[in-house]
């Protein structure tokens, strides 16, 4: 080799090496996003009438936020919301992806268009090594055949279910969500994705990381063990689910250990939180007493348990009871804090909330926030009516109005003060309602996408 080429070769090295620092400096990302867990599921939220001493462990190490929301009160849209920043409505995805023709029914795509600025794809350009573990359900499954596949959203590995396209033969039997027949038992699939993940991690320890852990549990059927395979009447049982939750909470318990045993933790940050709320909620024990459930726009359906932890940056054992977080704050807030870039050309309906994520102080909302489910006879609907509610709902402040698009079954609440919606106070305050009201069926007639049937 000559002198010249040896010159180049070290100047190319003088070039490269800070960016490698750079990049082993960014901290990995996990994102646990449980199905179905209400707020009153984790014994650090509620009264103790469960107990979940992993993830109780988790809070005590990281931050506990009390006022986080979810984008949408079930599945589907739910996740368009935190992967995109971007308000489910806005994709044409409202309610959780079923067969083509319950899409249409609904109004809805039978996938997020995979051009949708995404978390993965984000992080991806900054150099993170990016892999999905688990349900995606926004595409794909039933007779769903042309969805997208899942590295087009910006994901280099996956893992998933039936509810996405290429599901896992071993959790995929049969032609539905889950089956006997599964190699992976019912009650192993979350200990099957904890392997996966920690594989993943172990396999890219020399760069910054990013995964969607994304279990199916604690969505029902609770099969706990072979002998309620058969037992059907079993599967919505509170007995069933807290056997189901003891184990859900040991698996959080071993990925934290695994990701320990990586010598990982430091430089990790390790999200928990929920899709959308609980169903059934037990007399309303699963959603701490709030109104509502999945597939409501009451608080039950949307206030979720939300933890952050990063050691030596994220002091433990805090509690912040003053910021008001959603899941769509989730892409900006992450890319501030990583210094990933938002991809241009897209009005993100999240806001950079980094400094309440990350301790250093509560933050208030600049932009309301606003949800639609439950818009025509197709949609599901809670077995209470009272807990039924209207198909618009925006916060503003500390107040939250709901309403239809039509302007009837209108609702305003004082949440600081009535948490539970239990007194509707519209009358009391009529140019409020007609403000909020006006914004939330404005933003739903002009920025909704349909599907025609």
């Amino acid at each position: 080799m000559n002198k010249t080429v040896l010159l180049l070769t070290a100047c190319s090295s003088l070039i490269h090496t800070p960016d490698l620092a750079a990049q082993k400096q960014k901290p990995h990302i996990v994102i646990i996003y449980t199905d179905d867990m209400g707020i009153g599921d984790l014994s650090c939220y509620n009264s103790g009438w469960v107990t979940t001493p992993n993830i109780d462990k988790l809070a005590s190490q990281g931050l506990k936020f009390n006022h986080y929301y979810t984008a949408s009160p079930v599945s589907s849209p739910s996740r368009v919301g935190l992967i995109t920043g971007i308000y489910p409505t806005e994709w044409g995805i409202n309610t959780y992806l079923h067969t083509r023709k319950g899409n249409a029914n609904c109004e809805q795509f039978d996938y997020l268009d995979s051009s949708a600025p995404t978390l993965a794809k984000s992080l991806k350009e900054a150099g993170y090594a990016t892999a999905h573990i688990g349900k995606w359900h926004m595409g794909g499954g039933r007779d769903v055949d042309n969805a997208p596949q899942i590295p087009e959203y910006g994901f280099d590995e996956y893992v998933t279910t039936y509810e996405g396209p290429a599901p896992d033969p071993l959790i995929t039997a049969s032609n539905w969500i889950w089956s006997e027949k599964d190699s992976i038992r019912r009650w192993e699939r979350t200990s099957y994705f904890v392997d996966k993940t920690l594989d993943f991690l172990s396999s890219h320890k020399d760069t910054p990381c990013f995964v969607n852990f994304w279990p199916d549990d604690m969505h029902t059927p609770w099969v706990p063990e072979a002998k309620y395979y058969k037992n059907q009447k079993s599967w919505n049982k509170k007995e069933n689910f807290v056997a189901v939750l003891r184990e859900y909470d040991r698996q959080i318990g071993r990925l934290i250990d695994g990701i320990n045993k990586l010598a990982m933790t430091e430089n990790t940050i390790l999200i928990f939180t929920s899709d959308n709320g609980a169903l059934p909620t037990f007399d309303g024990i699963r959603v701490n007493g709030r109104r509502g459930s999945k597939i409501s726009l009451f608080e039950g359906g949307l206030n979720m348990p939300f933890i952050i932890r990063w050691p030596g940056k994220i002091k433990a054992g805090e509690i912040d009871d003053e910021s008001v977080i959603n899941a769509v704050d989730l892409y900006p807030s992450l890319c501030a804090i990583t210094g990933a870039k938002l991809l241009k050309g897209y009005n993100y309906s999240g806001e950079d909330m980094s400094k309440a994520l990350l301790g250093i102080k509560p933050q208030k909302r600049s932009k309301d926030m606003m949800w639609d489910f439950g818009r025509n006879r197709f949609f599901s609907k809670p077995p209470q009516p009272y807990n039924q509610s209207s198909h618009l709902a925006i916060r503003h402040k500390d107040w939250k109005l709901l309403v239809n698009s039509d302007g009837s079954r209108l609702e305003l609440y004082d949440i600081k003060k009535d948490p539970n919606e239990t007194t509707n106070i519209a009358d009391k305050h009529p140019e409020l309602c007609s403000k909020l009201s006006k914004k939330v069926i404005d933003w739903y007639f002009t920025k909704r996408k349909i599907r025609e049937k």
